[in-house]
């Protein structure tokens, strides 16, 4: 049975490699997009020419799709997964900026609405490794801070990534700082804390999504790093959740569990 998938956010780069991503695969098929700029022209857009566009989600229709694949903005993304969980809508979440109090909410009325989904930082396989990796060096490395780039478009800082990244560390090393008695001569040069983690955030033209994981020892360091050259190597993600997502009967965050 084919199915039917919605694309929030269609229009943007991300959007695009979903778009071919969906087109791609002969048991899915895009019914619609979600944009509030898009103009009523599928094709112009690389979707099916009988895809609705609507630009708001009071248009959209019930019983329209299955699957709601999300690359939209930090300021939409809360309101769309809320949408389509309680449109009994699956969600596949790339969108980024979701406050922990915001994901616990949306993860209840999954459960209430008995509608699977997944919110993932990041559909980069080596990003979920690494976020995986500096989990187990934590126990090991408890001084740890991290510095991811992106490209200068990106609007929330720090990215989802680094954020899981640290959220997953915090789970395995007590909470500290580190170096806690130094003094910042320039306000916020020491970046970001999440539990006592340093998160640093570089936007800078040329990058895409990059991250670094850095742990210090006594005599010794080590570097965990992922490199996301080009957003086709985010698609590979997007996939297995495609391919999954109708195996949940939650809202899960983190692509690593449904791996």
């Amino acid at each position: 049975m084919t199915k039917r998938v919605l694309i929030a956010g269609f229009t943007g780069a991300m959007g695009q490699k979903a778009i071919n991503l969906v087109n791609s695969l002969s048991d899915f098929k895009i019914v619609a997009g979600l944009s509030p700029s898009a103009e009523n022209d599928p094709q112009k857009y690389n979707l099916p020419e009988d895809a609705q566009i609507f630009n708001s989600l009071d248009e959209i229709s019930d019983n329209l799709t299955d699957i709601w694949i999300d690359f939209t903005l930090p300021k939409a993304v809360y309101n769309n997964v809320k949408f389509a969980l309680t449109h009994h809508i699956s969600p596949i979440v790339g969108t980024t900026g979701l406050s922990d109090g915001q994901e616990a909410e949306l993860i209840e009325i999954s459960k209430e609405e008995n509608v699977g989904g997944i919110i993932a930082p990041n559909f980069g396989i080596s990003a979920v490794l690494l976020m995986k990796f500096a989990k187990e060096a934590a126990k090991y490395f408890p001084d740890v801070e991290i510095i991811e780039m992106h490209h200068a478009d990106k609007k929330d800082a720090p990215s989802g990534t680094a954020l899981a990244t640290a959220k997953m560390i915090a789970e395995n090393r007590p909470a500290h700082q580190t170096a806690p008695d130094e003094v910042e001569t320039l306000e916020n040069v020491r970046g970001g804390d999440y539990e006592g983690i340093k998160i640093h955030s570089v936007r800078l033209p040329g990058y895409v999504a990059h991250e670094q994981v850095l742990f210090g020892g006594t005599g010794e360091a080590l570097t965990i790093r992922q490199d996301s050259f080009d957003r086709q190597s985010f698609m590979s993600g997007v996939k297995v959740a495609l391919e999954k997502v109708d195996q949940l009967n939650e809202l899960v965050v983190g692509l690593e569990n449904i791996l």
